[in-house]
């Protein structure tokens, strides 16, 4: 996601902390990120603009993926390969028997794939609450041509597989399954439609070469127009700890040496996927597809595998206290 375009204004901090991955773990388990503990002892990120300067190919490559290992002992599909529960545009499977047995979770795979075809649609200014911005975002790309917005359907797709076997009745926002959108006050209000338990919006930065790591956003206390994120600030932060110190432990990947004082964690007032949530919501960053070393981990199956099992078990150590 880049921090250039209609939804990310560049955060007040930019500071480059290239500390050993060792050092960022320490720092997200002292600021509290201890979610994947919980999950272990209980058993068990619509708003941004395109890189600047560029914008994606209206014709992605798609990298190719090797399986791995996902939670409970499965292999994922080979790219390409969809497992059942991703070949239904939007909706869930009928969920099965788990510990997230009536829990419902949203997921928001950021952008659409066919977002460049129609730029005049996603242009169009929509209130968000504090202020008025565009629809929506072609979002960014790697210097190779692979789509932020490929990224996070894929991504989307793998998680989707992972809680839905956990017993979860999962959504997502899109599935490359309408032209352009959800517009971004439209996400938010697809996830307070479905009374969420948990919604987590996905995505991958668009920042300058050497920039590296995840970050995952909160919203701020915002109180605006249509805006009162009062009462999710607080849940929407559990969320996101649990979802960064498990997206840790599984990729290996260390916190954002850019963005968050090496937490992993940053705080928005301005997004409105954030602001129009009236249910617990978080950005995910997974890395910045603008380095080339984040591109490597970002465009491998395999990784993005590692990627979905991270944050899907933040998700499940959140609904499961």
């Amino acid at each position: 996601m880049s921090y250039t375009g209609p939804d990310f204004d560049p955060p007040p901090e930019r500071r480059s902390r290239r500390g050993p991955l060792t050092v960022a773990l320490a720092a997200l388990v002292c600021g509290g990120l201890l979610g994947w503990g919980v999950y272990a002892a209980t058993g068990g990120t619509d708003d941004k603009g395109a890189q600047a300067g560029g914008s994606p190919s209206a014709a992605p490559r798609t990298p190719s993926a090797t399986s791995s290992p996902t939670a409970g002992g499965s292999s994922p599909s080979a790219e390409g390969e969809e497992s059942p529960a991703s070949r239904t545009p939007s909706a869930s499977a009928p969920a099965a028997a788990g510990p997230l047995k009536g829990k419902v979770v949203v997921i928001d795979p950021g952008h659409n794939p066919t977002n460049v075809k129609h730029t005049a649609e996603i242009n169009r200014q929509v209130d968000v609450g504090t202020h008025r911005k565009e629809c929506d975002t072609t979002g960014t790309s790697t210097n190779d041509g692979y789509a932020e917005a490929e990224f996070t359907l894929d991504v989307a797709h793998r998680m989707r597989a992972l809680l839905e076997r956990q017993g979860a009745t999962v959504k997502l926002t899109q599935d490359r399954d309408r032209p352009y959108g959800p517009c971004v006050d439209e996400r938010a209000r697809i996830g307070n439609a479905a009374k969420a338990d948990a919604v987590v919006s996905i995505h991958a930065d668009g920042s300058g070469a050497g920039n590296r790591g995840f970050h995952v956003i909160l919203p701020g206390s915002v109180n605006e127009g249509e805006a009162d994120t009062r009462a999710i600030v607080a849940p929407s932060r559990a969320l996101g700890e649990r979802v960064a110190g498990s997206f840790v432990r599984v990729t290996g990947t260390a916190p954002s040496n850019y963005t968050g004082g090496g937490t992993g964690l940053v705080t928005r007032k301005d997004l409105g996927g954030l602001n129009l949530s009236t249910v617990p919501k978080v950005f995910i960053e997974c890395g910045n597809m603008r380095d080339s070393k984040d591109a490597a981990l970002l465009t491998s199956g395999a990784w993005r595998q590692k990627a979905a099992q991270g944050i899907s078990e933040g998700i499940v150590s959140f609904l499961r206290g």
